[in-house]
């Protein structure tokens, strides 16, 4: 085989795509239709709660298109990282969907469901035999963190997709997994320059993403040498160039140069990217390292404390003078008043946090831009152990933040404007990520298992 086809149906499955692109891309004949499911942007609340980033309603849309594709065109659907963190109740979920769509339209086929989430007495084993250590800025790991996670996955490489591919697997759905090794498994395993396919796969991995502008979630397709790919959407509304398809390499990335893999690295340093239409680019010179040490990169979330919030804004020119001032004696204020209503021992209890969306909300202390414009919108948050003691002392909070005076007023006054009542908003449980390490298994598949249906 000469050039393996790759269509890449959109960029995280539920974020949407559009039938008629679906359609234009299978008359390209694709080998095989993959699909991101997945994805940490979001933070550590779909992994540590199960819940999912998407509706089922959004999975289910996407997901019937494709499968419906795929079993018409008789090429395997690849889907990873299901249902936002892909651990085994979001695989499970995903799963279930794509039986009700197989019920519904009458679909028979073989899946492959690929669990990521670990086993703790097998990761506190392989801490105790030195096989995992952490990346750069990781927390501190020990047999507690363990413990104490909600879940914990295992970002799976290509070999259990390969490994699933080999046995007959129509349609895979896997939990957690990179987000290239979803496009790259088949071309690996079909014997192509794994430079070229690891490269494509990046490019691939957030459908149109790599365009010149897209508007909305899209396809995107890919046809594959060992020599080269060329990339181009099968939407006639986009189109790539060179410098799109380049940039796409910064994306999620700390280089533009490297991407790490469980197998190895693809450097893309002597990447060439031509042009080969108005909307197609064609890309070769990368080149691929196997990896001395074979790893797997470990996800986990805890449960951080129950949260309220408090969203308010700032009009007057006065305080906003005086803002910087005015705010951290409102904070102190606000510490001092909670220590008088709820006792000695709460400082252990809660954390309290305030943001300025106006004034160095996104980027903290490394803002280089200090004015401040004629209004300032504030967010109060109480971190504490449980929900009814975030919003006591939320309400403690609100009540101190509203009348915080300025020297120039005298008398009662409103500094803040709430737009809801009760102000005090009850956000729920909220968790923190609590790795950034890697684990050397034993052999690619042994943190994998992989469970085969007849649907």
């Amino acid at each position: 085989m000469s050039e393996i086809r790759i269509l890449s149906a959109t960029g995280i499955l539920g974020s949407g795509f559009r039938e008629e692109t679906l359609k234009r891309a299978m008359a390209l004949r694709p080998d095989f239709i993959g699909a991101d499911s997945g994805s940490t942007d979001p933070g550590p609340y779909y992994l540590g709660s199960g819940e999912t980033l998407f509706s089922d309603a959004a999975y289910k849309r996407d997901l019937r298109l494709i499968l419906l594709a795929a079993r018409a065109a008789g090429v395997p659907a690849i889907i990873g990282s299901a249902c936002t963190a892909g651990s085994d109740v979001q695989l499970e979920r995903l799963v279930k969907i794509a039986y009700e769509i197989a019920r519904e339209e009458g679909l028979h086929f073989k899946l492959a469901a690929i669990h990521s989430e670990q086993n703790k007495d097998y990761l506190k084993r392989k801490l105790r035999e030195g096989k995992i250590t952490p990346l750069a800025n990781a927390p501190v790991l020990d047999e507690a963190v363990i413990d104490r996670s909600t879940h914990i996955v295992g970002m799976c490489g290509i070999e259990p997709f390969i490994e699933a591919l080999q046995n007959g697997a129509e349609v895979i759905i896997a939990g957690r997994s990179s987000d290239t090794s979803i496009f790259a498994a088949m071309p690996v395993m079909r014997g192509f320059n794994p430079a070229t396919v690891w490269h494509a796969a990046k490019v691939l991995e957030c459908g149109a993403a790599c365009v010149v502008l897209r508007k909305y979630p899209d396809c995107m397709f890919a046809t594959v040498t060992n020599e080269s790919f060329v990339i181009e959407p099968p939407n006639p509304e986009y189109r790539c160039d060179p410098v799109s398809v380049a940039s796409h390499n910064l994306y999620e990335n700390s280089t533009p140069y490297e991407l790490i893999e469980p197998s190895g690295v693809l450097n893309t340093y002597s990447a060439k990217y031509e042009a080969v239409s108005d909307r197609a680019v064609k890309v070769s010179g990368s080149t691929f390292k196997p990896a001395g040490r074979y790893t797997i990169k470990l996800e986990g979330a805890e449960l951080a404390g129950y949260q309220s919030l408090i969203i308010g804004s700032v009009r007057d020119p006065i305080i906003l003078r005086q803002f910087d001032s005015w705010f951290e004696g409102l904070v102190k204020a606000v510490k001092d008043r909670i220590l008088a209503v709820f006792g000695a021992g709460i400082e252990s209890k809660y954390r309290f946090d305030a943001r300025v969306f106006g004034k160095n909300a996104t980027m903290g202390r490394l803002e280089s831009e200090t004015r401040i414009g004629h209004e300032v919108g504030l967010l109060f948050q109480v971190t504490a152990d449980t929900q009814a003691l975030a919003t006591a002392l939320m309400k403690s909070v609100g009540h101190i933040a509203v009348h915080y005076p300025i020297p120039e007023w005298t008398g009662l006054i409103t500094s803040i404007a709430y737009p809801y009542s009760p102000a005090e908003i009850q956000r729920g449980a909220s968790y923190r990520f609590n790795m950034n390490h890697v684990v050397e298994p034993a052999t690619p598949l042994e943190m994998f298992s992989i469970d085969y249906q007849q649907v």
